[in-house]
C-alpha cells in the first residue's frame, strides 16, 4: 500500500511529531502518520514503533481536535472510538445476495465440481481452469459500503439478502479503514465482502481476562467475533480483538452508475488492490492455480498445517478466477456454481475417560455423560460428552481409564468415536449402569420401546429442578431472563419446588441477591407476569407429561375450553384426535388422575396463570388460496431471520405439512445456511421445489 518514499516519509514524520509539539496545520500530516502505524500493526504485522509512542500521537491528535472540535473529521483515528451505543439493529438489504457454497469433503468432489464447470462454461475437457483458493475463516461475515471513498455502512450477513446494520461497531475496527483510494480506481461506490474472525493467541488472552474478572469464558474464536460484531456499545466490540479478512468486491459503480471494475476480470486481481487500498486480505494463505490437480494439492497443504495457523479455518473456498467464466457458471438461488467450500474433516483428538456421571431428565430419563481429561478440539475445550444411554456404552466398549478418540461432528458436537483397547495397562475399569435413580434411590425402568433407563418418581428431586428449568424456558412459558442459573438458585435456596411456586416470588427478597438489583427483579417480575397470559397450549406443553410435545399440545389445546377438561377426558376422546395416539392419551390421563398435580395447576389459577383456550390455541382455519396450501415442506441449514420451529409454525399456518425427510412426497425444500445432504437429494430428484429463507418468507407475506 505504501511506496518506500512515502514511507521513510511518514517514519520521519513519525520522529518529528513524537519530539515536538504539532501545529493545526499539521493535524492532516499527523492523522496520516497515525493511519499509517494501525496499518502496519493491524494488517502488515510489522509495527514500526511501540505502542507507548503510539499512545503518544493519539494523544497529541486528542488534544488537537478537542481544542478544535470543528476540524474533527469522520475518518480521523479518534473516530473509531464509538460514544454511540446502539439500541437496536436497523435491517438493510445487500447490493448483492451473499450466497451461501455449495461444500465438498473429497478430491473427488473437486474433480466433480471441476468438470461441472467446464461444461456449464463450454470449456475442453483438458483445459485447465484458473482458480483462487482461500482459507474459510470461521468467523462471522460481514459487508461494506464504501460511497466517495468513505465507509458509509457496515452490516451482518443476516440472511443473505438483508443482515443487521453495525456501521458504528465496524468503525472501531483498526483492520477495517474509514476511508479509501477507491476514487482513484474510478469507483464512486463498491460493495466488499469479509470474515470477522479473531486470532487464537488473542482468545486465549480475552478468556483468561474473563476468568480472572469472573465473567464467563467465551466457547470458541467464532462465537466472539460474531457476537461481537452485534454488541449494543461498539467500543465493547474493539475490545474483542476482532479482525477482518476481504474476500470479495463483486459489486463496484463509478460516478454514472456504470460497472467500474469490469477491466479488473480476475477474481485474485480485485483481491490485490484490495491490498493495496489498505484492506486486510489472505496473502500467504490463498494461492493462485491452474487446474484442479493444483487446487487439490494447495488444499491437502493446508489440511495439514491449519492446527497451527493463527486463526480458526474450517476449509478453503475454490473460485474460479475469471469473471466472465463467473458469468457463464451462474447461481442457484441458494449458491454460486463458479464456487465451492471444502470442508476438512471433522478434528478429532485423543483423551482419557475419567468417569460418568448420570444426569436425570424432566421426564426421569437417566443420561450418561462421561467426564474426559480436559482436551483441545476445534477451537473448544472438551471435557464433558454426551453418551446417549446403555446401549452406547456397550457398542464402544467403554471402559473408566480408557484412552478414547473424540471428534466434533460438523466441527460443533463433540462425539466419542471409539475407546482405544491397544492402550489398556489392565487398571481400566467396566462401565456399571446404575439400577437406581442417582437422584431419589427409585428402581429404574425401561420400556422395552425406548432406549433410556427411567426413574418412575415424578416427585425425585432432580426431576422437579429439570422440570422447573423446562418450564420457564423459551419453547415452553418463555419466561425472558429466567434463565437455568435462576432456577437453580432459586430451588437451592427453597423458592422453588413446584411449578406453581414460579408465580409467587418475593421480588424484594430477589432483588437482594448478589447481581440482582431491583432493576432485575422488576424484570423478572414483568416477564413471569407476561408469561401468565398465554395460550393453553403453551402451558401444556410446559408440564412435561411424557410423549405430550408442542405439536400434540397444541391439538389439545384446540379441543379444550379449560385445562381442567382433561381431568375427565377418556381414551377415545384422545383417539378421535388425529396424530394422537394412545400412548399420550395414557400418559395425559395419569397426569390428571394424580391429586398432587391437579392440586398444583390449581395453585397456578389461582396465582394468575391462564387456564382457558385463548385464540392462539383455537384451530387455524385456512383459506383456500393459502399460499402453501395442499403442499409438503422441509427445512434444512441454519436459518438466519427465525428458528426451525418457528418457520415451521408459519409453514403450518400458510397451510403447508412439515415433514422430516427428502423423498418424492416433498413438495418444498427452503435452504438455510450450510445446507447439506438435503439440498443435494433434493437437486437430485429434479420434482422439488428448492427456495431460499428470504424467498419463503416474501411468498408467506404475500
Amino acid at each position: 500500500m505504501y511506496a518506500e518514499e512515502l514511507r521513510q516519509s511518514l517514519l520521519q514524520k513519525t520522529q518529528l511529531f513524537l519530539q515536538q509539539d504539532i501545529a493545526v496545520s499539521e493535524l492532516t500530516e499527523l492523522r496520516e502518520v497515525l493511519v499509517f502505524h494501525e496499518w502496519n500493526y493491524h494488517i502488515n504485522f510489522e509495527p514500526l514503533i511501540s505502542d507507548y509512542e503510539y499512545d503518544q500521537l493519539y494523544k497529541k491528535l486528542e488534544a488537537i481536535e478537542a481544542a478544535h472540535p470543528e476540524l474533527i473529521t469522520p475518518e480521523s483515528p479518534t473516530q473509531r472510538v464509538s460514544l454511540q451505543v446502539t439500541e437496536g439493529q436497523a435491517t438493510v438489504k445487500h447490493l448483492t445476495p451473499m450466497l451461501s457454497l455449495a461444500n465438498s469433503y473429497n478430491a473427488e468432489d473437486l474433480e466433480a465440481f471441476d468438470e461441472s464447470i467446464k461444461k456449464l462454461t463450454g470449456e475442453a475437457p483438458d483445459v485447465k481452469i484458473k482458480y483462487c483458493v482461500e482459507p474459510k475463516y470461521d468467523g462471522g461475515s460481514v459487508a461494506f459500503v464504501y460511497d466517495s471513498d468513505k465507509l458509509l455502512r457496515a452490516s451482518t450477513r443476516g440472511n443473505g439478502i438483508q443482515g443487521e446494520v453495525m456501521t458504528a461497531n465496524a468503525r472501531t475496527l483498526p483492520s477495517i479503514p474509514l476511508s479509501a483510494s477507491f476514487s482513484k480506481l474510478g469507483i464512486k461506490t463498491v460493495e466488499l465482502r469479509g470474515e470477522a474472525v479473531i486470532r487464537k493467541d488473542t482468545f486465549d488472552k480475552i478468556n483468561a481476562a474473563r476468568e480472572k474478572n469472573g465473567q464467563s469464558i467465551f466457547a470458541n474464536p467464532r462465537n466472539a467475533a460474531a457476537g461481537g460484531l452485534r454488541m449494543k456499545n461498539p467500543n465493547e466490540t474493539r475490545q474483542r480483538g476482532i479482525e477482518v479478512f476481504l474476500f470479495q468486491m463483486g459489486y463496484a459503480l463509478d460516478e454514472a452508475g456504470a460497472d467500474a471494475i469490469a477491466q479488473y476480470d480476475s477474481h485474485h486481481e480485485r483481491i490485490n488492490l484490495l491490498s493495496e487500498l489498505g484492506f486486510r486480505v489472505p496473502t500467504i494463505e490463498k494461492k493462485y492455480c491452474e487446474g484442479i490437480a493444483e487446487v487439490i494439492s494447495f488444499i491437502k497443504e493446508w489440511d495439514e498445517k491449519r492446527d497451527d495457523y493463527q486463526y480458526e479455518i474450517d476449509g478453503m473456498v475454490v473460485k474460479v478466477d475469471s469473471y466472465q467464466l463467473q458469468e457463464k457458471c451462474g447461481s442457484t438461488q441458494h449458491h454460486p456454481r463458479w464456487a465451492i467450500a471444502y470442508k476438512f474433516k471433522a478434528k478429532q483428538a485423543t483423551t482419557q475417560l475419567i468417569g460418568i456421571e448420570y444426569q436425570i431428565g424432566k421426564i426421569g430419563s437417566v443420561t450418561p455423560v462421561a467426564k474426559l481429561e480436559p482436551v483441545a478440539l476445534a477451537g473448544v475445550t472438551i471435557g464433558s460428552v454426551s453418551l446417549h444411554n446403555e446401549e452406547f456404552i456397550s457398542s464402544k466398549d467403554l471402559r473408566i481409564g480408557d484412552q478414547v478418540l473424540v471428534e466434533r461432528a460438523g466441527d460443533v458436537i463433540p462425539y466419542i468415536v471409539k475407546s482405544l483397547p491397544e492402550y489398556r495397562d489392565g487398571s481400566e475399569q467396566p462401565v456399571v449402569f446404575p439400577a437406581h435413580c442417582p437422584s431419589c434411590g427409585t428402581a429404574l425402568i425401561k420400556n422395552e420401546k425406548e432406549a433410556a433407563w427411567r426413574c418412575t418418581n415424578f416427585q425425585c428431586e432432580a426431576q422437579r429442578l429439570q422440570r422447573l428449568i423446562f418450564h420457564v424456558s423459551k419453547g415452553a412459558m418463555d419466561i425472558d431472563g429466567f434463565g437455568k442459573s435462576y432456577v437453580e438458585l432459586f430451588y437451592q435456596k427453597g423458592w422453588l419446588n413446584d411449578l406453581s411456586d414460579v408465580y409467587v416470588l418475593d421480588y424484594d427478597a430477589i432483588a437482594t441477591l448478589e447481581g440482582f438489583g431491583a432493576k432485575s427483579a422488576q424484570n423478572l417480575r414483568t416477564s413471569i407476569e407476561k408469561a401468565k397470559q398465554n395460550p393453553i397450549h403453551r402451558l401444556l406443553h410446559s408440564l412435561s407429561i411424557h410423549h405430550l410435545g408442542k405439536k400434540a399440545s397444541k391439538l389439545l389445546g384446540e379441543q379444550i375450553e379449560q385445562v381442567m377438561d382433561l381431568q375427565s377426558w377418556k381414551t377415545e376422546d384422545f383417539m378421535n384426535i388425529k396424530d394422537i395416539g394412545p400412548v399420550v392419551a395414557e400418559n395425559v390421563i395419569a397426569f390428571f388422575q394424580d391429586e398432587e398435580n391437579l392440586a398444583m395447576i390449581r395453585r397456578m389459577e389461582e396465582r394468575g396463570v391462564n387456564m382457558l383456550q385463548t385464540d392462539d390455541d383455537k384451530p387455524v382455519v385456512l383459506k383456500a388460496d393459502a399460499p402453501l396450501s395442499g403442499k409438503t415442506i422441509l427445512f434444512t441449514g441454519s436459518l438466519q431471520t427465525m428458528s426451525r420451529k418457528e418457520a415451521q409454525a408459519m409453514a403450518t399456518d400458510a397451510g403447508a405439512k412439515n415433514i422430516s425427510a427428502v423423498s418424492s412426497n416433498l413438495n418444498v425444500l427452503v435452504v438455510g445456511e450450510k445446507a447439506g445432504s438435503k439440498l443435494k437429494k433434493a437437486e437430485a430428484l429434479g420434482s422439488v421445489e428448492i427456495m431460499t429463507e428470504q424467498a419463503f418468507l416474501n411468498l408467506i407475506n404475500e
